[in-house]
């Protein structure tokens, strides 16, 4: 049986998330994903805890999610893989964000700068 449109939903919302911050690492060489281990290590503490949080909830009948609403595919814990996905295209899109802000805006300093003299990452 094919999947209703709505299927696509959460997924869709994602989808436009990203296509509305991706083009910032061209555009203002944001280097985030040359930053890849950094970008990692930001992401993933909030991503297990937010999907262990989740797996809970949902194993208590605390949190669900409308099988209308999405892909249909779920994890172990019955976590779709939507839910997964918007743990990593929310914070990418934030971080994307910042440092295209930083990147037009040299003056703020959030201290992860490189000292005066040191190479840039």
């Amino acid at each position: 049986m094919m999947a209703g449109v709505g299927s696509y939903s959460y997924v869709a919302i994602l989808g436009f998330v990203l296509l509305g911050c991706l083009w910032l690492e061209v555009a203002l060489r944001t280097r985030v994903f040359r930053r890849w281990k950094r970008l990692l290590l930001s992401i993933s503490p909030a991503m297990v805890l937010f999907v262990v949080w989740d797996v809970y909830a949902i194993a208590q009948g605390h949190w669900w999610f409308d099988p209308d609403l999405i892909l249909g595919i779920h994890l172990p814990g019955d976590l779709p893989l939507d839910e997964v996905l918007f743990f990593l295209a929310i914070p990418l899109a934030s971080i994307l964000t910042i440092e295209a802000v930083r990147s037009v805006k040299s003056h703020w300093i959030v201290g992860d700068e490189p000292p005066d003299g040191a190479p840039t990452p």
